[in-house]
């Protein structure tokens, strides 16, 4: 991956806030990104395979749900920038609000089905 291709990867809305969330939450259900991002489930997975695709994240499927995480094994160049642009738009009102939705999804994964 070039970063040419990582940085063109998140300059898409959609991919950038759900990146953060995935950084934020560690592991995030597609279903919670769907909630989140007020977003299709199709158009979310499409965004997902691409950065997973790209090696930015990895997958791993619980039942008929998938869960994404950052892939450990970026390049430390990669996650270094992942790491900054987390810590510069953390406080961001868009990325504030979207922690802040997030938390107001009554049947996230780990108890009740999401959906």
């Amino acid at each position: 991956m070039s970063p040419e291709h990582l940085f063109n990867l998140l300059s898409d809305s959609t991919r950038l806030r759900s990146l953060m969330l995935i950084r934020e939450e560690q592991e995030t259900c597609v279903c919670e990104l769907t909630f989140t991002l007020e977003e299709s489930q199709p158009k979310v997975s499409r965004h997902l395979a691409l950065m997973r695709d790209a090696g930015i994240v990895t997958a791993r499927r619980e039942g008929t749900w998938m869960h994404y995480r950052i892939n450990p094994d970026l390049p430390e160049w990669a996650s270094a920038s992942i790491a900054q642009v987390f810590q510069q738009l953390h406080g961001l009102e868009q990325f504030s609000n979207d922690r802040s939705r997030l938390k107001t999804m009554t049947n996230r994964p780990g108890g009740v089905t999401c959906g």
